[in-house]
């Protein structure tokens, strides 16, 4: 699999883009300068430079290292400071209670057995009240084929989200189709879910 996203980064565009994340932006109010998060996934750096630039802490993982040197020159580039990090995610050694945020933006590479390791380990890194913000891809996302993984179990449903995540409070939960534009990797009209659930104190 390394391979694989080794040479979806290998070009020197961009693959998703250097804009952040719309549904990412938005949550702004919810970010406070100075806060500790966590950027999972973060490819090229798009995401964590973003939230860089809000005045945040930010630690972005990436397991593909030409990804992780795109982003470094990405955050050069803005002139901000993020702690990247090329590692597996369920290889890493995940801190306890250390993030305010974490930020999930299509990371949709794993099936559900292994996705609901993956959020307990999310859940088990973020502080006491701190929030989760994801938006992943729907079912319907197959019939559009603008992006994202080929395997329908990979993708998030409002329902599934809600069970996955009922030990933490959901803020907002929603489903939509939206047309989004993130670089060659997600262009057009796109089956869309979004989340923002904060862990109990």
């Amino acid at each position: 699999m390394k391979d694989f996203w080794n040479q979806r980064y290998s070009g020197d565009e961009f693959f998703y883009g250097t804009a952040p994340n719309v549904f990412l932006t938005l949550q702004a109010h919810r970010l406070r300068p100075g806060q500790s998060v966590l950027a999972v996934a973060d490819g090229e750096g798009r995401n964590g430079v973003w939230l860089a630039r809000q005045g945040l802490n930010v630690t972005a993982v990436d397991f593909s290292p030409v990804a992780v040197e795109k982003a470094r020159r990405l955050a050069n580039q803005n002139g901000v400071a993020v702690r990247h990090e090329i590692g597996d995610l369920f290889a890493l050694d995940w801190p306890e209670s250390c993030f305010d945020a974490i930020v999930a933006i299509f990371i949709q590479f794993v099936g559900p057995e292994q996705r609901r390791i993956l959020h307990g380990f999310m859940k088990k890194a973020l502080k006491p009240g701190g929030l989760l913000i994801l938006q992943g891809y729907r079912p319907k996302q197959l019939e559009y084929k603008t992006g994202g993984p080929s395997s329908a179990e990979n993708l998030y449903t409002e329902e599934t989200l809600r069970e996955e995540f009922a030990d933490m409070e959901i803020l907002h939960l929603a489903e939509h189709d939206d047309e989004i534009c993130e670089g060659e990797g997600h262009c057009g009209k796109s089956a869309l879910v979004d989340m923002v659930a904060r862990k109990g104190n």
